[in-house]
């Protein structure tokens, strides 16, 4: 202090507040010559005064606000170079040294910079324009300073003419690392995007995300704003305030090292670049410039206590800007960095997993309410802003969850009840069918077997039965693509054998029991039992092979279901699949009108009454089949076809094959020859002489003499069944019969059963 108190007298005149710029050597705040001078720009005073005459001249305005603490800085300057020039580390080279007071203002710390750049041994206020400044020799070979960031970005840009080096000690602003605009600025303190990066840090570690910020209203106060902004928004950190202070109430900290750089001055041209090589050693720290110009120092961080009523400052940590983290010197200064996290300064509390942000009406993101992710959403981590979609196709999720759940894949399984049900129904079936054909091979010989067209018809009708109740197997279990194709054509293949089957037994019936001799001739022709019905199956098989081939059906996943894959068969062509059912149902409706017209047949022969009870339930069930079938989803609606496929096929065997079982097993006396023998001759006489009364009834009332004859005799032509004579009339033909004796009706219908 004493060594302060000596010079302060000596400067007080340069720096006095009332002294006014006469001439241009008045200034300069100090100067010193010498072989190699170094400027200074230092904010002595903190304000410049503004003129009170009008009009205003551009003249120097004098200054106002000492700042003791930057007249220390200038004196440490300059005491740094008279200890350089009184030592041997530069041997034979005198520093010298021309400083001005900036007083924080832009335009007087141009002015200064303007007597920087004039030519080396000439007029200090001579400063000569060129085009090229390579061999241009600068009167100042380095500048330190400024203080502030908005003087250094000023005065750089005039010193990059000549590439005159900027050292400055405390202007941080983010924008002078920028190389391509401030080639020759050096400084030596971290940029503010390490400042702001490390408070970011501090504040995201302590768990804060609502905080104001104080900023002197200046370029540097805005930049570091604007950087902090940036880094602020990227950490989720939100700025509840923001307050601009004037910039002359700031104050720099004393941080320079410039003695350090003199000792690599080679040749005084390439100044700049021998001072981006510096490197020394600070408290085992090596420090140096990096690409950039800035130093590769970190940063103190400060704790300020209140103790005993007096505000104590530790040192509790050191950013690091390579590591981007804390150092703490021991587990105690970490432990008390961490209690940080116990001060509380958030606008919402945390989002739950499950949960997501919804920003309320306020204009910051860090306020916001937590609401519950909708259904098939979810988030894991806390204060999510969304939530995350699950795959609808192959997850799910339930409001407020944490994950998606994966959905289970559902089909008619076989160990599923309703599945279990129709296999046994199957088998039942199966195993009826079984009955059935041991029933009738041991009763091969009888006449109920016999009038059932015979064991071969039999067995080709049961095993089409056999089929179709084999076919259920599969609609059920896991689809695949062999059970999706084979299915329906299987199905409907067995369902049109059977059905042409039954339509010929229908065929045989009516033309053994026909008395109408046009009805007969035309039976007779159309009875082909073989060609008909390897045409009528083969047009199915025709139709399932065009629909395999060309539409085949295939596996697909339906996921309309929220927690449910449906695996189904997707039948590839519903046209296809009409057809095949339609086709069906055509020659069930044509064996249905063959065997209506013979439901009047004997009682222990009349298959057609119980086949036309069969195709009645065959029509109700696939009649009933088409809503339900349109209108069920889900892994229960093969089970639908299932089911209309079992009461179908049960109605049709039943009704074909149980009467006759129950005559074979429980009505053994009228299973015989003399007793369906004694039932057909019965049958035969009521027909035939309620024929012979018709057609008396037909011939008496034709009896008009006005028709001539075209011949005379009765060109007769016996009648297998009853001996009619046809007369040949003019214009008409009158049926006149002779009636047989009533002993003759018998053995006539004995002959023609003996022939079908």
């Amino acid at each position: 202090m004493a060594l302060v108190a000596l010079l302060i007298p000596c400067f007080v005149i340069s720096f006095d507040v009332t002294h006014s710029c006469q001439n241009a050597d008045n200034f300069v705040g100090a100067s010193s010559p010498g072989d190699i001078v170094i400027g200074g720009l230092f904010a002595v005073h903190g304000k410049m005064l503004h003129p009170e005459e009008h009009p205003m001249r551009p003249v120097i305005q004098n200054c106002a606000g000492f700042e003791i603490q930057v007249f220390l800085q200038t004196l440490a300057m300059i005491h740094a170079i008279e200890m350089i020039n009184n030592s041997t580390l530069l041997s034979g080279i005198i520093l010298g040294y021309e400083i001005y007071d900036t007083c924080a203002e832009v335009t007087k710390a141009m002015g200064a910079a303007l007597r920087f750049l004039a030519k080396f041994n000439a007029s200090k206020d001579t400063v000569e324009y060129k085009c090229n400044y390579s061999d241009y020799i600068p009167r100042i070979k380095a500048v330190i300073g400024s203080s502030y960031s908005e003087i250094a970005m000023a005065v750089s840009r005039i010193l990059n003419l000549q590439l005159i080096p900027l050292v400055s000690h405390a202007s941080s602003a983010e924008i002078l690392s920028d190389k391509i605009r401030f080639p020759s600025f050096l400084r030596t303190v971290p940029s503010d995007f390490y400042q702001t990066r490390g408070m970011v840090r501090l504040i995201h570690r302590s768990g804060w995300n609502w905080i104001g910020l104080i900023a002197t209203d200046d370029d540097y106060g805005r930049s570091a704003l604007e950087s902090f902004g940036i880094q602020a928004m990227a950490n989720k950190v939100c700025i509840a305030f923001k307050e601009m202070l004037p910039a002359y109430l700031s104050d720099g900290t004393i941080n320079a090292k410039v003695n350090q750089a003199l000792e690599k001055i080679v040749k005084e041209t390439r100044l700049l670049e021998e001072l981006k090589k510096v490197t020394f050693t600070d408290n085992e720290k090596e420090v140096h410039f990096d690409a950039k110009g800035d130093l590769n120092m970190g940063y103190d961080v400060l704790l300020w206590k209140e103790i005993s009523g007096h505000m104590v400052i530790t040192e509790i940590a050191e950013y690091d800007l390579q590591k981007d983290d804390f150092i703490f010197k021991d587990e105690e200064k970490e432990m008390e960095f961490l209690n940080f996290k116990k001060v509380k300064s958030t606008c919402s509390r945390k989002c739950r997993p499950g949960q997501m942000k919804k920003v309320s009406a306020s204009p910051h993101t860090c306020c916001y309410e937590c609401v519950n992710c909708p259904e098939d959403h979810y988030t894991n981590q806390t204060d999510m802003d969304y939530c995350f979609l699950c795959n609808n196709k192959t997850h799910w999720a339930p409001v407020n969850s944490t994950t998606c759940y994966k959905k289970t894949v559902e089909y008619l399984s076989w160990n599923d009840w309703f599945a279990i049900l129709l296999i046994i129904l199957s088998g039942l079936g199966v195993v009826l069918i079984f009955a059935i054909s041991t029933i009738f091979t041991r009763n091969l010989d009888t006449p109920v077997v016999k009038a059932s067209g015979g064991l071969t018809v039999c067995y080709v009708i049961l095993l089409c039965h056999f089929f179709i109740f084999a076919s259920t197997g599969f609609f059920i279990g896991e689809p695949r693509e062999f059970k999706c194709k084979s299915r329906q054509a299987f199905f409907g293949i067995s369902f049109a054998l059977c059905i042409s089957c039954i339509l010929m037994k229908s065929l045989k019936i009516l033309l053994a029991f026909s008395f109408d001799p046009k009805l007969q001739n035309f039976l007779k022709c159309l009875y082909k039992p073989i060609p008909i019905v390897v045409t009528c199956t083969g047009i199915q098989v025709v139709i399932c092979t065009f629909w395999v081939i060309f539409r085949s059906p295939f596996v697909e996943q339906k996921f309309f279901i929220r927690r449910v894959i449906i695996l189904e068969c997707n039948e590839g062509s519903i046209v296809a699949f009409g057809v095949i059912l339609s086709y069906i149902a055509a020659l069930a409706f044509i064996c249905f009108i063959f065997a209506f017209k013979g439901r009047k047949l004997p009682e222990n022969y009349n298959e057609a009454k119980f086949i036309t009870f069969g195709m009645l339930i065959y029509f109700i069930a696939w009649i009933t089949f088409i809503p339900v079938y349109t209108t069920t989803f889900g892994k229960y609606r093969p089970a639908v076809e299932i089911t209309v496929i079992l009461i179908s096929n049960y109605g049709i065997l039943c009704c074909n094959f149980l009467p006759k079982c129950y005559i074979i097993l429980y009505k053994q006396e009228t299973n015989t020859k003399s007793a369906f023998l004694e039932i057909i001759y019965n049958y035969s006489s009521k027909s035939v002489g309620s024929l012979t009364v018709n057609q008396i009834s037909s011939e008496s009332n034709c009896t008009n003499p006005q028709y001539p004859i075209t011949n005379s005799c009765c060109k007769s032509e016996k009648n297998p069944v009853n001996g009619n004579c046809h007369f040949e009339v003019s214009k008409h033909s009158l049926i006149r019969e002779k009636v047989p004796p009533k002993n003759t009706a018998g053995p006539i219908s004995r002959k023609r059963l003996s022939s079908i």
